[in-house]
């Protein structure tokens, strides 16, 4: 049994494939069975908020499209024709309990832009405030390359600090993890809980997927270390399984279990700098530059750059990168792209001669910059 009696603050992500019957349709019964449990939670007191794939899949539905359009236009339109339709499934339904929802769409801009975000974070308290579940999707219409989350367990792990969840629960059509892919593998193991997002557990997600999703089980991990980072909790669970989202609550073994509690190691800030932002361009670092970052948390001073990719302005996030490509860090920039490539390479107290003025010593101050940390080592 795992002690989830504290949480009260959850975010619920429901694939596709949970959503749909095999042949890709939206199936009311299944939405049925998961809508019955989150009344269920409402009625212990548990704040949910709902994230919902299947607005591509439903516009197919309305239309009576039997294969998926591969053109970025007609997908859009289908994710337009299909957010009305699943948003009208989910109104019956809920209504059906006496609860009310709301729908928000997002994209990666709103995360980017922090008075955005701070605006996300209001209106999404007060729909809660009023006993009213939000349900969140990617606005697929307006989406482009550029401002894209990219999947919906992506969008749902980045909320979590918008509204401060404890845990975050990814419903799919799998079981959990397992140490090796259970389609080939028959003796594959389910790993029930996981502290800390090692080498071993990357490796164990590689194979697993889903027919009807676009998130395979990688993305489900990059999500969990988004949480646990942030010190919330995470689940993977099978929607199939009568009373998962209950059992689950209730503390019973159901699923993979993710504990943030062991890595609190990100502030709401850093959390926003290293996975909410969206870069606007590179910092290359010398050796030296790159050891003084990692080993002691140093700020980026002139010296230590050997080049910039680009364009951006003061205030800037931006990738912070070794000569080989690799992410040294991640931070908000005291320069201009353009500034730094006139000032690379010099000590600081040269700034003011190049420049004619000179704001700040470093071009990112350690105040503003976070290490990037890929997974823990074990």
């Amino acid at each position: 049994m795992r002690n989830l009696q504290h949480i009260d603050n959850i975010i619920i992500k429901i694939g596709s494939s949970s959503l749909c019957n095999e042949s890709g349709t939206l199936d009311k019964e299944r939405i049925l069975n998961l809508i019955s449990q989150i009344a269920i939670l409402k009625r212990k007191g548990i704040k949910v908020t709902l994230v919902s794939s299947g607005a591509i899949n439903a516009g197919m539905q309305v239309l009576q499209l039997e294969k998926r359009p591969q053109d970025i236009a007609k997908k859009q339109a289908l994710a337009a024709v299909g957010q009305a339709h699943l948003m009208q499934i989910y109104e019956e339904l809920f209504n059906l309990y006496h609860l009310k929802c709301a729908q928000i769409l997002l994209n990666h801009d709103d995360f980017d832009d922090r008075k955005r975000l701070m605006n996300l974070h209001y209106a999404m308290k007060s729909v809660i405030d009023y006993d009213v579940i939000p349900i969140i999707n990617e606005n697929d219409t307006l989406a482009v390359e550029e401002i894209k989350v990219g999947d919906n367990d992506t969008l749902a792990s980045l909320l979590v600090p918008i509204i401060d969840a404890q845990l975050l629960v990814l419903v799919s059509d799998i079981d959990g993890l397992y140490n090796d892919n259970p389609h080939t593998n028959k003796n594959a193991k389910l790993i029930e809980n996981v502290e800390g997002i090692t080498r071993e557990i990357m490796d164990f997600a590689k194979d697993a997927t889903s027919a009807v999703g676009t998130g395979g089980m990688i993305t489900k991990i990059r999500a969990a270390k988004i949480v646990n980072d942030y010190g919330c909790d995470m689940a993977i669970v099978n929607g199939n399984q009568e009373h998962v989202l209950v059992d689950l609550l209730e503390g019973k073994n159901v699923g993979t279990y993710f504990d943030g509690k062991p890595g609190r190691t990100l502030s709401s800030r850093d959390h926003w700098i290293m996975y909410r932002s969206s870069p606007k361009g590179k910092i290359i670092v010398d050796n030296g530059a790159r050891q003084a970052i990692k080993m002691h948390h140093t700020s980026l001073l002139p010296k230590g750059i050997k080049d910039v990719e680009g364009s951006f302005v003061l205030g800037s996030v931006v990738d912070i990168v070794d000569e080989t490509g690799h992410l040294v860090a991640r931070g908000m920039t005291n320069y201009s792209s353009d500034e730094i490539k006139l000032i690379k390479g010099l000590n600081s107290d040269q700034i003011e001669d190049v420049l004619h003025y000179k704001d700040y010593d470093e071009v990112v101050h350690a105040d503003n910059l976070v290490i990037y940390k890929e997974v823990v080592h074990g």
